[in-house]
């Protein structure tokens, strides 16, 4: 049968062969301060893809973020990024649009937590889900590209949003180790991890 034809039952994560995509780890947080991947991040993979799945935080309207460590690295905050933000909104009362770049929420060689998403809401059926990819991370000669795309309801003023975050981690150590937390408070939620060859 032709691959068209077919297409949906083989393709898996991002659009790829599912037998070119590894899941390496699964997490679920139960009112936890925080989800770390600190293993199976390597040279084994050029690519490495985590997927938010219904992330609920204990604090309205709070933020999504990440930082790395370089295999140098200990406490997060060694490692420079610098990105650019692009968000879209649309309010359940269809009151009010958005569509922006917020360079408000850019970094420029930052070392603190990097904003994934903001404002998501903590109702019982609010949450947020979507993606990051981080790409060739175990390279030792150069930056390390990433992007992520999130959809949300967020609070308090409910609505769907969708950021969508893209930049680089200045640092020609390979990285090893990567850890999500919201800017305030807990969260439960699954993340998984996925290596693709």
């Amino acid at each position: 049968m032709p691959l068209g034809a077919n297409k949906a039952a083989i393709m898996g994560v991002a659009g790829v062969s599912t037998a070119d995509v590894v899941l390496l780890s699964s997490q679920t947080a139960s009112n936890a301060t925080s989800v770390t991947f600190s293993s199976g991040i390597d040279s084994t993979y050029s690519e490495y893809i985590f997927k938010f799945y219904n992330l609920n935080p204990a604090t309205d309207g709070a933020f999504l973020t990440f930082q790395v460590n370089a295999t140098d690295g200990a406490d997060y905050n060694d490692s420079a990024i610098t990105t650019s933000v692009f968000y879209n909104k649309h309010s359940e009362a269809d009151d009010s649009t958005n569509l922006a770049y917020l360079t408000d929420h850019d970094h420029a060689q930052a070392t603190t937590y990097i904003n994934i998403i903001t404002g998501i809401g903590n109702a019982a059926d609010e949450s947020a889900s979507g993606e990051m990819h981080l790409f060739d991370p175990a390279s030792t000669t150069y930056v390390k590209h990433f992007y992520t795309n999130v959809n949300m309801v967020q609070g308090p003023a409910a609505g769907n949003s969708n950021f969508m975050v893209s930049g680089y981690i200045n640092d020609t150590t390979a990285i090893d180790d990567i850890n999500f937390k919201m800017n305030s408070g807990n969260f439960d939620g699954l993340i998984k991890m996925w290596g693709v060859k």
